[in-house]
């Protein structure tokens, strides 16, 4: 049986630089919340935040909150809120614990950073359903409750190649999104602002990237659970200098591992892909577990869906249209498994683990066999975890921590 041994967390320096940033972000929406000096528009976390910075609007994103719920294992409490409204237990638990944070008047914000009282006030609602269709659904509860104007982007579903109609789709739902949003900003669109900020979108895509793809190296210098949570800057300050900043420093950090030859996991021999959201509660305790089996959960579909590479300053909205389209969500089958395989050789991992999330189904490629193709692919085997991603109901423990024992106890079977 697979032996745990004594963990010792390797500390991130730039983590203090990102809660500072972080810090800052959030502070700079409450002030704006409260004295009205600047207009706020809540996004969803893939969507067109470039067109809403380039007008002058601060940007929050629900969706962060909603994992932040769930980091902090305050969603399992805040769920029943919103069930009593009507929505079904089986619906995103981001959606359903953010709603019921909100008629509970709770936030995980007010716990984080003093003086703040709960998420800021929106001006305006903006989603792509590029993710899924509970967002629209998700933001138009709170357009009804705030009496705010919504408006959005549909997305193609099931995309398998990328088309030019499929971009010329999209890119003038976002064109059209512009006049309404000059009104309620007051601002003027000025193109060259976008393609500023695009820019920065482009650089902090690529920094990113580039950070991710440290993990190929063996030992990978972070894992799966860095990712997540350095992931932040890269959701929501986009188009940001301090988001470009932020991963100018963590990549110098990851190199400089890589050169005095330091892990992320003491001792690493064995190394896995995670397929499928992530456990927010459970973050710790997974990270902890994977380490004392000298294992490295080092890569992800999740943490990857934040690199927009076709982003294009001198042709902005066919470029986000593109990159917003490409992501894999939106994908057919075909296109998400040629994926992840292409993710699995590059990482260079022993095996994967799927999360199939009680609540998203949308990011759950584990219920139609993809499973068994990808291994008939690539000879790799697999674990599939139930759980959810904030739902916490939805997981057993023992079962979990029972499972990934025997997974990586198959995996030291396979090498000897």
């Amino acid at each position: 049986m697979a032996k745990e041994k004594k963990v010792v967390r390797k500390k991130i320096k730039a983590t203090g630089e990102m809660n500072r940033i972080m810090a800052e972000y959030f502070y700079e929406l409450d002030n704006a919340s409260k004295t009205g000096e600047r207009k706020i528009a809540w996004c969803t976390s893939v969507g067109p935040a470039e067109i809403l910075r380039s007008l002058g609007f601060l940007v929050h994103f629900p969706e962060n909150h909603g994992a932040m719920l769930g980091a902090t294992r305050m969603a399992t409490d805040m769920i029943p809120e919103a069930n009593a409204l009507g929505y079904s237990p089986d619906i995103c638990s981001y959606l359903t614990a953010d709603v019921g944070a909100y008629v509970k008047g709770i936030s995980p914000l007010t716990r984080a950073y003093k003086g703040i009282d709960g998420v800021p006030k929106p001006d305006v609602l903006v989603y792509n359903t590029n993710q899924c269709r509970d967002v629209q659904d998700w933001f138009a509860w709170y357009a009804k409750e705030l009496n705010v104007p919504i408006m959005g982007v549909e997305t193609h579903r099931g995309v398998g190649d990328v088309t030019g109609a499929h971009v010329e789709s999209v890119a003038s739902q976002m064109e059209a999104l512009v006049p309404p949003l000059e009104e309620i900003s007051g601002n003027t669109f000025d193109l060259e602002e976008l393609k500023r900020v695009v820019a920065l979108s482009k650089q902090c895509s690529d920094l990113w990237k580039q950070v991710l793809d440290t993990a190929s190296n063996v030992p990978s210098p972070l894992t799966f659970y860095d990712g997540t949570i350095h992931m932040g800057p890269a959701v929501v300050l986009r188009g940001t200098q301090q988001a470009v900043d932020y991963y100018h420093l963590l990549l110098a950090e990851m190199n400089e591992r890589i050169a005095q030859g330091e892990g992320a996991v003491e001792d690493e021999s064995y190394r896995l892909y995670w397929e499928g959201m992530p456990i927010w509660g459970r973050l710790s305790a997974h990270s902890k577990l994977f380490s004392s089996l000298n294992t490295c959960v080092l890569a992800s579909t999740y943490c990857n869906s934040w690199i927009f590479s076709a982003f294009d300053p001198d042709d902005p909205f066919r470029s986000m249209a593109k990159a917003y389209t490409e992501l894999f969500i939106v994908r057919s089958d075909p296109a998400k498994e040629r994926y992840v395989k292409t993710m699995l050789d590059f990482f260079k991992v022993d095996g994967v683990i799927y999360h199939d999330a009680k609540t998203c189904p949308n990011n759950s490629n584990c219920r139609y066999g993809m499973p068994q193709r990808i291994e008939e692919m690539t000879t790799l085997p697999f674990l599939t975890i139930n759980g959810d991603l904030n739902d916490l109901r939805m997981i057993s423990d023992e079962q979990t921590k029972t499972n990934i024992e025997a997974f990586v106890e198959q995996l030291e079977e396979r090498k000897n």
